[in-house]
């Protein structure tokens, strides 16, 4: 499933635990009220949590007893849970953003890039594409050199 197109089928709450339940495709995900922009109290309660049709059951909605409401997309979940798909794609993109930088900064042609990468130029666009995730990170890191970028992973613990 292309999780960047995930689609939410059913939303619950519950309030002693103090988070959403999201079902994405057949994974269900904790959402913690700790990370809405609009939080539920005890005296303002989550009385509805939908999928928002409107923006095609990529997001849900969720509606306090004051009539406040506030939506949440399906990204924020994936992302909250730490969903490795989500993840993986999320880096493939960045590094698609920073190569497609590094060719308008660097003045070389798109057949000399390819000739360089002993490749073709339709796959050389394809690897500029942020969307098209059926790319491997190798090849992108190979781009960014030739494109005089340096690539520094860094892991660090995460603190909420």
């Amino acid at each position: 499933m292309q999780r960047s197109n995930a689609k939410i089928s059913n939303v619950e709450w519950n309030a002693r635990k103090r988070e959403f339940i999201v079902q994405v495709g057949r994974e269900s995900y904790p959402f913690p009220y700790g990370k809405l922009r609009l939080a539920p109290s005890s005296s303002d309660p989550v009385i509805d949590a939908y999928p928002d049709r409107e923006l095609g059951k990529e997001a849900f909605t969720y509606v306090l007893k004051s009539g406040s409401e506030d939506t949440v997309h399906v990204d924020a979940v994936l992302e909250a849970n730490g969903d490795p798909e989500y993840l993986g794609n999320l880096f493939l993109h960045q590094l698609s953003v920073e190569a497609k930088k590094g060719l308008d900064a660097s003045g070389l042609g798109i057949r000399q890039l390819a000739r360089q990468m002993r490749t073709s130029p339709a796959q050389l666009y394809r690897l500029l594409d942020p969307e098209n995730r059926s790319k491997s990170v190798g090849q992108l890191m190979h781009l960014l050199h030739l494109l005089g970028r340096r690539v520094d992973l860094m892991v660090s613990e995460v603190k909420d």
